[in-house]
């Protein structure tokens, strides 16, 4: 007799979320994320008329930790290991081949500040492939200007060592696996400059609202995930800065490609992920309708090709954006823990061809510029995406 076992039993994709119990009727674990938990599924058989069926008054379900007390993970099991031991090393083996060499570190420590230095090889990456893919197969939107936004990934959700930080110089599979975590698929979506503008409001809602009135530490992000929290990119043509004094929605300004004003009805092309450009993350006017075209290929696979292709990959030396006002213009870096506020160093880092100390005393972020600005009438940190 056949063993019946249709919707036996669901295994939900991983999240923050544990649970261990039915979904309509069904048998289902969610077993939390970064191998944290094991979902466990005891189906119970019996024997009837129709043939072998799930007991389903019998059937349990449950959530294991695989971590110790002290958050270290728990032993492998010395059954198991040894079968799976030539698996596992060929895995770490594969994941260490070098694809190529970066001259600057990859980090997302400060990503929330400006520092999107990492994302920025990303958004290269997925432009560089679907500019290639339009030049060949889309001569109707070969005309169009190719934009790319991907988010930081790894940006403190799991705690303080939920970072990307990449040392300068090779770069291995593994390291293109933290920059791109999730097995998304490169998509392009055709929006205009409203449609953009709009997508960069969401994202600005990873930000608080700041008071700049108040003397007290104000916590700058929000819950809003990292994930969401798109960087626009697009062959140094693209700028914008998000003043995170105003409230979610109107906190984009002197939004900028190509040394002008964006044209709300301009048209461009907008490298994304599969996630977003069916309307992961309820940004608006993304919900699939956009876009124009599918890949098959992951954007990590594709982060991967770049990187061997280019096999260096160089910094971005932008000039400095001090307006005419400034009394001085500096660049990285500033310090933030959560809850309290952005402090300014002393320390030294180039933007381009000045190179100015950070003033000591402690301040408030209020607006998000590339790079910092002092304004005549005090210091204000900003940050302006220069993509």
């Amino acid at each position: 007799m056949p063993m019946k076992l249709a919707r036996a039993a669901a295994l939900l994709a991983a999240s923050s979320t544990l649970l261990a119990g039915t979904v309509s009727g069904v048998p289902a674990v969610m077993a939390n994320f970064w191998g944290k938990n094991l979902g466990i599924v005891n189906l119970s058989l019996k024997y009837t008329a129709a043939g072998w069926q799930v007991d389903e008054t019998a059937t349990t379900t449950a959530t294991v930790s695989t971590q110790n007390p002290d958050r270290s993970y728990v032993a492998a099991d010395a059954t198991i290991a040894p079968l799976v031991k030539a698996e596992h090393e060929g895995t770490v083996a594969y994941v260490k081949t070098p694809i190529g060499n970066a001259d600057f570190r990859l980090s997302t420590y400060f990503a929330d500040v400006g520092d999107v230095i990492a994302i920025q090889v990303v958004n290269q990456a997925q432009a560089a492939h679907v500019k290639a893919y339009v030049a060949a197969n889309l001569p109707q939107y070969a005309a169009l200007p190719v934009l790319s936004v991907s988010a930081p990934f790894k940006s403190g959700f799991a705690g303080g060592g939920d970072y990307t930080d990449v040392a300068s110089g090779p770069v291995a599979i593994f390291n293109a696996a933290d920059l791109y975590l999730y097995a998304n698929t490169i998509q392009a979506v055709r929006v205009s400059g409203a449609d953009i503008k709009a997508w960069l409001e969401t994202a600005a809602r990873r930000f608080n609202q700041i008071d700049p009135t108040k003397t007290t530490a104000q916590a700058l992000v929000s819950t809003f995930a990292g994930y969401n929290f798109d960087v626009l990119d697009g062959d140094a043509k693209v700028s914008y800065e998000i003043d995170v004094t105003q409230p979610v929605g109107s906190r984009v300004t002197n939004l900028a490609y190509n040394g002008a004003p964006m044209n709300p009805a301009a048209m461009f092309i907008v490298a994304t992920n599969n996630y977003r450009a069916s309307g992961g993350g309820s940004f608006p006017g993304l919900d699939g309708s956009k876009t124009i075209y599918a890949s098959p290929d992951s954007n990590r696979d594709t982060l991967i090709g770049y990187v061997k292709a280019a096999q260096n990959i160089a910094k971005l030396h932008r000039p400095s954006q001090c307006s005419s006002t400034a009394q001085r213009c500096s660049c990285w870096p500033m310090r933030c823990a959560p809850g309290r506020a952005l402090k300014r160093t002393n320390e030294r880092r180039s933007s381009g061809t000045s190179v100015q100390p950070m003033p000591s005393t402690h301040q408030r972020c209020t607006r998000w510029h590339w790079p910092m600005r002092m304004a005549s009438s005090g210091w204000r940190p900003t940050r302006r995406s220069r993509a």
